[in-house]
């Protein structure tokens, strides 16, 4: 059907084009008749779900000043409409024409019109318009064409849409896309990942713009773990033999050794027979294989202990991470039966996970036959269904001396004598002949030592002096000779009345042997107190129970810590003392180091209403059993409790997401130890003075608090951009476990003990105080003033322990004040009464603060018997050539004159010194 006609102005009649071709066109030329208004109609147009439509119109207009006597309503532009319908409508009638809702597109004027001449040459003059409209809802619509007063031809209309076609990028199709109702809309398309990928991070898309092509991709594909990308578009499966064990554009690799893959889109090469994966191994590293036995293991027994040692494997498995486990088995003397060694026996440095050839085992039983089996395991042992590869030998341990008398007990107790008793040696090893005694007066020193022999695990003590104490020590004789004296105990005589109430006011100076020496001499005090309670009522001041009865009142206001674990829901604590942190205020930047629950993050945290601030953040590792969970968790719940300067302050903790987190304020330069070793000799007196105040500061305060750290030591300080020193690590688990690796601790009564930093009494019998945070902060004054070194530098924890025992105690570092050396030496004095509290420490600093000139006597070695000076061991004496060489070795060259003075002009002379 053609296009409908209103008014007689258009008629269709045959043309010619640009290029002289016959074609059917449209004219209208009524310019010498006014009020024009002639309306080309076309048929309806299916929409087809485009949103806007565009319209190419291609037409000829004369020139009106090249027609002869052309009036002035001549026109040389026309109008083009169209109206949006949803069905074919009536157009006959002369309704329609006029009433129809017509929406105007343009008025379109000719960029160029022909005249007469170029009519007669036959030289055509097209014009050519684009125009769009839109948006469209309803099903199609017509267009319609107004004259009014032109001389025109219509040559062609051509109606289009444009569409963004269909395209396969990144891994993604995406379909046809129709255009936007503006031209300047944007249409999402999403894409589907082509077989085998998968979507990386957001879903994946692309934008088709109005003129129909795609623009902005956002995301994208990758081939899935076992296919590789292959001509940017199709993902391809693995071929046997190769893998790729994650998403990614990465492609297949060849299997690692002793691996193999045997079908396509393999993810990971299985391991061939007698080779193993281990957990931590990627699958791009070769399988590995268990290692061999040790060879060539020798012992070496003394008396009750052995040492074994022995070669590595000869096959590693192809791994460096082989290491030793130590089965030990006391057998009958026939062999025929053997069962595992007493839990009392000592492995030195342990008895699994060994990285060295060596071990050293004592404890044993004498004249007893012992099995030990040496295996040699690595990361995949685990996984291997055999039993690790070994290698044994039996040894039968000799005679030996019996082992220490454990306790003693005052049995009675006169003015002039008191009766003790003891049990027998745990291993007497051979049949006691006899014990001796060892006593003394306390005030008195050791060498007026006095000695007594027993046949029976009982003796009176006679011609003793009237209300004195004495340290009493015993040991057991066999034929193999006597064995080690016992740990020092007090016992007391009887005194009058009088004399009782004047020592009543005094603190006792005792010294206690054991744990359970403690309990016995708690039990003899109060029978003291009850003998002085006729003549004097006041309360005993030596039971660490009262006392911790009568600090825990406190003064009105004051505030006490409260151990997390009293709590029967230890969550409880946690709600109560730390505050919940939505997690979507924390971000974690990066890893700052490893602590033994999880990894240590620097972060940020911003809190509704404040600015945001850097923090650490602690995490609680995936696989956590509950316990772990109750353990981290308590150093916050032990942390939110203070508030203080020099305490690490606790911004809060998440337990409602994963990972859980503890979040503290951040400190920029980190552990004091280490802080101080990097900055070596960059900071004066006064600054360093200025930290150790800070640190006192904060224990004063936890001491006020009855809280006990019991970790006190340079690495657990932290220290922020202004030298600020805070107090640290307040968790507690390290005194609950036994595994941890970490060589500042040593197994003890069941837990694990910092020796360097510990009072002698926290060591023995595990008595911690803020007496024995003296002890310690008095070491970690000694850090302070090295520049982080490590304190009784080489020397073994059993040597450090037996040197304290003995009053050595570690000498002024190199150009130490001698007041604060002093302050040191009053911190480790041997009888905890006798320590300075932290309130006076602090007092102390703060006065050589103000008075610098204080600071300036540097400490040389006193000759004081009592507290000889802690050497280090001798060292090799034929890598120095004089002893100034050697003194600046060790860091010692002050002392130069007091060598060269005392006679000590050579090495030799030196390598024979004693400390007498």
């Amino acid at each position: 059907h053609g296009w409908l006609l209103h008014s007689s102005g258009w008629e269709e009649v045959s043309g010619y084009d640009e290029n002289l071709n016959t074609i059917r066109t449209y004219q209208v030329c009524n310019v010498f008749e006014p009020s024009q208004n002639n309306w080309l109609l076309t048929t309806f147009i299916d929409r087809r779900g485009a949103q806007r439509i565009y319209v190419e119109i291609r037409f000829t207009v004369r020139d009106c000043s090249s027609i002869p006597n052309v009036p002035g309503s001549c026109k040389e532009t026309f109008n083009l409409y169209y109206y949006e319908t949803d069905a074919v409508i009536a157009t006959k009638g002369t309704a329609f024409w006029m009433e129809a809702p017509y929406l105007k597109v343009d008025t379109i004027a000719a960029d160029e019109s022909f005249s007469q001449v170029d009519f007669g040459g036959r030289l055509m003059k097209v014009n050519t318009e684009v125009r769009s409209f839109g948006p469209l809802s309803k099903n199609g619509f017509y267009l319609a064409f107004q004259d009014y007063g032109a001389c025109m031809s219509l040559l062609s209309v051509r109606v289009f849409y444009k569409k963004c076609p269909s395209v396969v990028q990144n891994f993604a199709i995406f379909p046809e896309t129709m255009t936007g109702a503006e031209s300047t809309s944007l249409v999402i398309a999403r894409g589907i990942c082509i077989p085998n990928s998968e979507e990386v991070d957001v879903p994946i898309k692309l934008y088709c713009n109005g003129d129909g092509e795609w623009m902005v991709p956002i995301g994208s594909c990758t081939c899935k773990a076992g296919f590789e990308p292959d001509n940017g578009n199709v993902c391809r499966a693995c071929p046997p033999g190769t893998f790729k064990s994650t998403q990614g554009p990465g492609l297949c690799l060849q299997c690692p050794p002793n691996s193999r893959s045997t079908a396509e889109a393999a993810t990971i090469c299985v391991c061939r027979n007698g080779y193993y994966r281990g957990d931590a191994d990627q699958p791009d590293e070769p399988c590995t294989s268990v290692p061999s036995s040790p060879r060539n293991v020798i012992s070496i027994v003394n008396e009750t202990s052995v040492i074994l040692e022995w070669h590595s494997p000869r096959e590693t498995g192809g791994r460096d991470d082989v290491v030793y486990n130590i089965v030990c088995k006391k057998c009958r003397a026939d062999r025929r039966a053997c069962s595992h060694c007493d839990d009392n026996v000592v492995f030195v440095p342990r008895q699994l996970g060994l990285t060295e050839t060596r071990v050293f085992i004592s404890n044993l039983l004498a004249h007893t036959l012992y099995s030990f089996e040496i295996q040699a395991v690595n990361g995949v042992s685990n996984k291997s269904p055999y039993p690790a590869q070994h290698v044994s030998i039996d040894i039968t341990t000799n005679q030996a001396a019996p082992s220490i008398v454990p306790i003693m007990h005052q049995i009675s107790s006169t003015m002039k004598s008191f009766t003790l008793s003891w049990p027998q040696p745990e291993q007497p090893n051979g049949i006691i002949l006899d014990y001796e005694l060892r006593y003394y007066e306390k005030d008195h020193a050791e060498t007026n030592s006095t000695i007594q022999r027993s046949q029976t695990n009982t003796a009176r003590v006679e011609g003793l002096r009237p209300g004195t104490v004495y340290v009493v020590q015993v040991r057991a004789r066999t034929v193999a000779g006597f064995g080690k004296y016992s740990s020092k105990m007090c016992f007391q005589t009887l005194t009058d009345g009088k004399a009782c109430r004047a020592r009543k006011q005094e603190q006792l100076p005792l010294i206690a042997g054991s744990a359970a020496a403690g309990v016995v001499f708690i039990v003899s005090l109060v029978a003291i107190s009850i003998m002085c309670s006729r003549a004097y009522t006041k309360e005993a001041v030596y039971s660490d129970k009262l006392q911790h009865y009568s600090t825990g009142r406190g003064s009105p206001g004051m505030k006490i810590y409260i151990d997390p674990f009293t709590y029967e829901d230890p969550n409880e604590a946690v709600r109560e003392f730390a505050k919940e942190i939505d997690v979507s205020t924390v971000k974690i930047e990066e890893v700052i180091g490893a602590g033994e629950f999880g990894e240590v993050y620097k972060g940020r945290l911003k809190l509704p209403g404040k600015r945001e601030i850097y923090v650490a953040i602690k995490t609680l590792k995936a696989g956590y059993v509950e316990k772990q969970r109750r353990d981290f968790l308590s150093e916050a719940s032990i942390m939110g409790q203070f508030d203080h300067p020099n305490i690490i302050r606790l911004e809060g903790v998440v337990t409602k997401s994963r990972p859980v987190m503890i979040v503290t304020e951040f400190m920029e330069n980190g552990a004091l130890d280490s802080f101080l070793r990097q900055n070596d000799g960059q900071f004066t007196v006064i600054q360093l003075v200025g930290m150790m105040r800070g640190i006192s500061a904060g224990m004063k305060y936890l001491s006020e608090m009855n809280y006990v750290h019991r970790d006190l030591a340079a690495r657990n300080i932290l220290v922020n951009s202004n030298l600020v020193c805070k107090v640290s690590d307040f968790g507690l688990s390290r005194y609950l476990q036994d595994d941890t690796s970490d060589p500042s601790y040593t197994s003890s009564l069941g837990g694990k003990i910092p020796v360097r930093w510990t009072a002698p009494e926290a060591i023995a019998y595990r008595k911690f105080t803020s007496a024995s945070d003296v002890w310690s902060y008095g070491i970690v004054m000694w850090e302070v003033m090295s520049f982080g070194e490590r304190p009784y530098w080489d020397m073994s924890n059993q040597d450090v322990i037996n040197a304290i025992e003995q009053d050595y105690r570690l000498p002024p570092p190199m150009d130490c004040p001698s007041t604060l050396h002093q302050l040191m030496l009053d911190c480790w004095q041997k009888d905890r009464n006798v320590r300075p509290r932290f309130g006076d420490i602090v007092s102390t600093l703060d006065k050589m603060i103000r008075n610098p000139t204080s600071l300036k006597a540097v400490a040389n070695i006193p000759s004081v018997p009592s507290q000889p000076l802690l050497d280090r061991s001798i060292p090799d004496f034929n890598t120095f050539s004089s002893v100034e060489d050697w003194l600046a070795a060790i860091k010692m060259s002050q002392y130069r004159d007091n060598f060269l003075n005392s006679g000590f002009t050579s090495l030799q002379v030196v390598a024979q010194m004693t400390s007498e």
